[in-house]
């Protein structure tokens, strides 16, 4: 199997790039929402900062991921006590997938060969402490939706049917992409992003070119490729995981909780979500950057990726929810 393409070597697509990382550092921020043209490397990045971070400790065989013998489900007593380590699970949620495939359901193999109940893990327990990427996110049927606003809020995912009554814990980083120009996405699932990132095909020829070269290095030579980046991702795992380890020493001044809560107001956000992963994701940048202190700079930074898909629409106002949270920023803060 081919090793994903490196991180580091994904050309451009800086916003992109700095909002997966920052949901890697802080996994609260609540994943992230790409929207954009087809083939600008949405799902190459995902697959790309799932094999850039460092392998999970699980217990050997376990269907949800757990960490610790203790934490196995009841369901799932027979996988055994060994502890392994395992890449980072990112799991696809195809768009035709049925409600038993996502959350699960009765083995049927077990059931008819045995006469036994059993459970039969779905996509949301492969998830479990790593990434659920979802294609075309705006396509996605209403009752899968559902499931998902109520799994991502919980963090568990409770399966009540057919004589099973299941639970097992589902804490993800949801990642989402699609084309805007086919279809909008329910409101109450694009709440549930911390963030938005709007991806565009390159317009100068010599990154078009970059783009070209690298991906045909990579298809032709992919070992040498992989070892010429190698270092690059070595090091930013590195400042991702000092990150981690730094966030919760993030100093946050009263004036950035006021800053955080008057840029809002501005902008008319609904609710208080906006303001908590603005300060959430401002202090991964700093955590990210060595800083000891969260200041305006770094909410200046990550507001329009924390707050553009939060906006009201405005029909009269052709610029773009980007250049709208550009133009608040600027006269809530000079």
């Amino acid at each position: 199997m081919k090793a994903p393409f490196p991180f580091s070597a994904i050309v451009g697509q800086e916003e992109m790039k700095l909002a997966m990382i920052l949901t890697a550092i802080d996994l609260g921020i609540g994943g992230v929402l790409v929207f954009g043209d087809r083939g600008t490397g949405k799902s190459t990045a995902v697959r790309a900062l799932a094999a850039l971070l460092p392998p999970i400790r699980a217990v050997e065989g376990c269907p949800v991921n757990a960490a610790s013998p203790a934490e196995v489900p009841d369901w799932a007593r027979g996988v055994g006590r060994k502890i392994v380590t395992r890449p980072t699970p990112v799991v696809d949620l195809p768009l035709g997938a049925t409600e038993d495939r996502v959350v699960g359901a009765l083995d049927i193999e077990r059931a008819l060969s045995m006469g036994e109940k059993a459970f039969e893990p779905g996509l949301l327990a492969r998830a479990n402490r790593g990434y659920l990427y979802i294609d075309e996110v705006n396509l996605l049927e209403d009752h899968i939706v559902d499931l998902l606003l109520d799994v991502a809020q919980s963090g568990l995912n409770v399966v009540e049917r057919e004589g099973l009554s299941i639970r097992h814990p589902a804490r993800f980083v949801l990642v989402g992409s699609g084309n805007p120009e086919e279809g909008e996405l329910r409101p109450q699932l694009l709440d549930r992003f911390g963030l938005s990132v709007e991806v565009t095909s390159p317009k100068d020829i010599e990154t078009r070119i970059e783009v070209i070269r690298r991906r045909d290095a990579y298809e032709n030579d992919t070992e040498r490729f992989m070892a010429k980046w190698h270092k690059t991702d070595v090091k930013l795992r590195k400042q991702i995981l000092a990150a981690r380890g730094a966030l919760a020493g993030v100093k946050t001044p009263e004036t950035a909780l006021r800053d955080c809560a008057e840029l809002c107001l501005a902008l008319g956000s609904d609710g208080l979500r906006g303001e908590l992963t603005l300060l959430r994701t401002a202090r991964a940048l700093a955590a990210f950057e060595g800083a000891e202190t969260l200041d305006r700079d770094h909410l200046r930074r990550v507001a329009p990726m924390s707050l553009r898909h939060r906006l009201r629409r405005d029909p009269l106002d052709e610029a773009g929810s980007g250049a709208r949270v550009g133009r608040i920023i600027e006269e809530v803060f000079g």
